[in-house]
């Protein structure tokens, strides 16, 4: 069923704001998935974003998508395809490094709320005029870091955040301090070393220190 612009971003923020860490994941091994989503959601953190970076990626989302009280989405979706296929796995949300005419068309017709990727104030201003007020500030260290973001929110107040990209335990408090930020999105919750060991009560124990950070 087709989403408009105004609509998509309205459930995105709907599903940024359930915790104030969305985990980035990058998982390889499908047989990771069920047990990984599940040791998230018990610590707190029901949003989770399984980025197409790996063969296993979409049957990964097509697991996490089984646990309750998940709502797992597709990170790195950039053709229309993606969308097509990530739908077919059973996201409920999509996110972009980036934003491009036939990727937003593709999500508004298929009914998938986007968090499209912004670094600049004209690249939100341009999101903005189609619709969108909900976005990812991406890649978010690397294009200033919370002094950036806090800069493009004074002109731009209507425009929320979700900053991923180089955000960690020791800057996450600051961009969450920032009036303009929903969530932000990070992968230290899910570190591949814990995730190979198999040890989830470690991960659910970083993402229940993480769901307790404050939000603005």
């Amino acid at each position: 069923m087709p989403i408009t612009p105004t609509e998509a971003s309205a459930q995105a923020r709907e599903i940024c704001g359930l915790a104030p860490i969305v985990p980035v994941l990058v998982v390889h091994d499908v047989a990771h998935a069920r047990p990984l989503a599940e040791a998230l959601v018990a610590g707190g953190l029901p949003a989770l974003e399984v980025t197409l970076r790996t063969p296993a990626a979409l049957d990964v989302i097509a697991e996490m998508a089984k646990v309750e009280g998940g709502v797992v989405g597709a990170g790195t979706l950039v053709t229309p395809d993606d969308v097509t296929k990530a739908i077919e796995a059973g996201a409920k949300f999509g996110v972009s490094p980036g934003a491009t005419d036939k990727l937003l068309d593709a999500c508004e017709a298929q009914g998938l709320p986007l968090l499209p990727g912004a670094a600049t104030a004209s690249e939100a201003m341009a999101l903005l005029a189609r619709g969108y007020d909900m976005l990812k500030f991406f890649p978010a260290e690397a294009s200033g870091g919370a002094p950036a973001l806090k800069a493009i929110g004074a002109p731009l107040p209507q425009i929320s955040f979700c900053p991923t990209g180089g955000v960690s335990p020791k800057n996450a408090a600051t961009y969450l301090s920032l009036s303009n930020v929903v969530c932000a999105g990070g992968s230290w919750v899910a570190p591949s070393d814990l995730v190979k060991a198999g040890d989830w009560a470690a991960i659910t124990s970083l993402a229940k220190e993480a769901s307790q950070l404050a939000r603005a």
